[in-house]
């Protein structure tokens, strides 16, 4: 079994902060050429800089939730790298709300963001999977990892949207990983337990009593650092992983064995 994934070339979206950041960081550490994608171009161009045309870093920078976008960002991937083998949905975005009001549109908005943006995406990226693979024998085509988190299958008040979002994405990982499998294409998904994401961080500024909340309801007594999370998504890219498909890889410290009610995930 090989965790490499040296020489593959990988799009990761929300790659200006955070768990999307430590993710294409890690994966050009390791060997892939990466496509850096964020509306925060901002953030890109400081955590990213002028990477060089002999680099295995590239960034793009763009609202996803527009078709044109997802079409110039392949087109970005394909001119500066030849080819996509792998697509890791990292973007992603939490918006607290209140379930009892109907004015709020924090669902809509989070299906738009956390799921839409993801699916479209992921069809794009598969077409030019598919035709690049055209010849390529019996062999892996390609592998797309969505990023999810344990409020999927748990609950909390003020974060209604973000559990119904992600939920639909874990089904439209399952739903893919069918579609696709005939193509050689996989899809996955990771769900996050209590990560130190950008989300977190900004939490925690205002809530520091917050951690020793999150760390009782944990097993492993801890929040997980972005780049463990970067290695599970690594392995979902990897060859290693290559029987994997519509499958949901939870990385949670034990949380979900617990998860009291009022210690929601990030």
């Amino acid at each position: 079994m090989t965790l490499s994934i040296a020489g593959k070339t990988a799009i990761v979206t929300g790659a200006a902060n955070g768990v999307g950041l430590a993710i294409a960081r890690h994966f050009a550490d390791k060997g892939a050429n990466v496509m850096f994608a964020d509306m925060d171009e901002e953030g890109l161009a400081r955590e990213v800089g002028d990477t060089g045309d002999e680099s295995n870093i590239r960034y793009f920078s763009g609202d996803l939730r527009e078709k044109l976008t997802i079409a110039n960002l392949l087109s970005a991937t394909i001119d500066a790298f030849d080819r996509v083998d792998v697509l890791v949905n990292a973007s992603r975005q939490v918006v607290r709300s209140n379930p009892l009001n109907p004015d709020d549109d924090a669902v809509e908005t989070l299906i738009q963001q956390n799921l839409m943006t993801a699916l479209r995406l992921s069809q794009v990226v598969a077409k030019r999977m598919i035709k690049q693979a055209e010849g390529n024998g019996e062999g892996p085509v390609g592998s797309i990892i969505n990023l999810s988190s344990i409020l999927a299958i748990r609950a909390h008040p003020e974060l209604m949207a973000l559990s119904i979002s992600n939920a639909a994405l874990e089904q439209m990982t399952r739903s893919l990983a069918v579609a696709l499998a005939g193509q050689r294409i996989r899809v996955n998904a990771v769900a996050m337990g209590s990560v130190m994401s950008a989300s977190l961080q900004e939490h925690l500024k205002e809530h520091p009593d917050f951690r020793g909340v999150i760390e009782a309801g944990t097993p492993l007594g801890r929040i997980a650092s972005p780049t463990e999370l970067a290695e599970s998504v690594q392995f979902l890219a990897s060859d290693g992983s290559g029987f994997m498909t519509g499958q949901v890889l939870t990385v949670d410290g034990g949380r979900t064995l617990l998860d009291p009610v009022t210690a929601p995930a990030h």
